[in-house]
């Protein structure tokens, strides 16, 4: 066991290959969740689980998981992250995750070698939200944390609801939801973010992943001429949302600490440029490492909300997205993830997750471990994502360690 490797010329070749699905120009890749891309993504790695013996099954909310037998019966270890992108994503976010197990079933499977307990790959539905909310929807459905009818009724901006969508693309599965549970569960991840790099590092043992809270707001003014309406007689529902996205940036920025806030989305209507705008839409999206900062930056923007629309006389309503508490993993699992990377020479930080990942959503229910490997320059959702060949080979070294030792106890 202590000689296994993985083979990286093949996981490289995964990597290459699924990333040719919805691919971007500059390398990037778009297959946001339950598209036709998304579809085509799906089928290849389906293809790859049955070709490596997986027995395959897929549930209600349309994840899919390949099973590997053990000597006895029992929950699986489980390697496990998502396939579906952002519209910019890259080839990495996701991906290495289930391509990494993939590979260690291979290595497993060429070394003619059975473990004690059975092994598992996954990979989850709408990971990244970014076409239906909430974020980490499979997963959290798997795990029984978000109500199946509520995510299968998730409607895209075009309608379009994810039960729906699953059952046009094959994949709404018969496989129960709420209640699959595993003895343990990794993902390897790109950090998505500058630390690792920065300080020439080459494992993160991920202690825990930040809070996140995201909500939609919605505002009704007036629309009126831009240049005969006197600013004193605005009712405008752009500015409103202009302002909430600068007032969320600048609570962030004085609270500190590990506080972030981002405004990503702005519609406006009719959006003319001659025109004060009638309604917006616009979403901050909140995290922190603490529960208590994350309350309290929430209070803030509400206050900061209602004193807006009192300013301008708009009506504004307000609709939480998605709401995860911050979560920390196991502190045997991230000893076991940090001693196993220094035990094969690599250098490690104990670190938090600024993003969301499936392997919260597990945490709660089962031993849980994230490894992070380096993010050049800090970019992720973007087509110049990448991992140099070398860290790929460190972080799925560590990760198969982890599961042998993990699937043997």
């Amino acid at each position: 066991m202590t000689g296994l490797r993985i083979d990286l010329d093949r996981l490289l070749r995964r990597i290459a290959r699924l990333g040719e699905v919805g691919a971007l120009d500059g390398g990037g890749v778009c297959r946001l969740a339950l598209t036709d891309a998304d579809k085509a993504g799906r089928d290849l790695v389906v293809t790859w689980m049955r070709e490596l013996g997986l027995a395959v099954t897929v549930d209600r909310i349309g994840n899919v998981v390949g099973l590997r037998r053990g000597k006895r019966a029992g929950p699986p270890v489980m390697i496990g992250s998502h396939i579906d992108t952002v519209a910019t994503g890259g080839l990495y976010d996701g991906n290495l995750g289930v391509l990494a197990g993939l590979e260690i079933v291979e290595t497993l499977n060429d070394a003619g070698m059975i473990t004690q307990n059975p092994l598992a790959v996954g990979f989850f539905t709408n990971e990244e939200g970014a076409r239906f909310a909430p974020d980490m929807m499979g997963s959290g459905v798997h795990q029984g944390a978000l109500d199946l009818d509520d995510c299968l009724a998730s409607a895209d901006r075009d309608g379009r609801e994810v039960g729906e969508e699953l059952r046009r693309i094959g994949y709404a599965g018969e496989a129960a939801v709420g209640e699959a549970r595993a003895k343990a569960f990794f993902e390897l991840h790109v950090e998505q973010g500058p630390v690792l790099e920065e300080a020439g590092l080459a494992i993160g043992a991920v202690t825990g992943v930040q809070g996140i809270s995201w909500t939609e707001f919605t505002i009704a003014g007036t629309s009126n001429h831009a240049g005969t309406t006197p600013m004193r007689l605005r009712d405008d529902a752009g500015y409103v949302a202009a302002a909430i996205a600068s007032g969320a940036r600048r609570i962030a920025t004085e609270m500190g600490g590990n506080q972030v806030a981002t405004c990503g989305v702005i519609e406006l209507e009719p959006n003319l440029i001659n025109v004060i705008a009638r309604k917006a839409k616009v979403t901050v999206d909140l995290r922190n490492t603490l529960e208590s900062e994350l309350q309290a930056a929430e209070r803030h923007l509400a206050a900061l909300v209602s004193a807006l629309a009192e300013e301008e006389g708009v009506e504004v309503s307000a609709r939480t997205l998605a709401r995860f508490e911050p979560v920390e993993f196991d502190v045997g699992m991230v000893d076991l993830v940090a001693t196993t990377a220094e035990a094969l020479g690599h250098s490690v930080r104990r670190m938090p997750s600024g993003a969301g990942h499936d392997a919260q959503m597990f945490a709660p229910n089962c031993p849980t471990a994230m490894i992070f490997v380096p993010s050049k320059d800090g970019l992720s959702h973007n087509v110049r994502e990448y991992t140099a060949p070398e860290e790929i080979r460190a972080g799925a070294d560590v990760l198969l360690r982890v599961v042998l030792e993990t699937a043997e106890s």
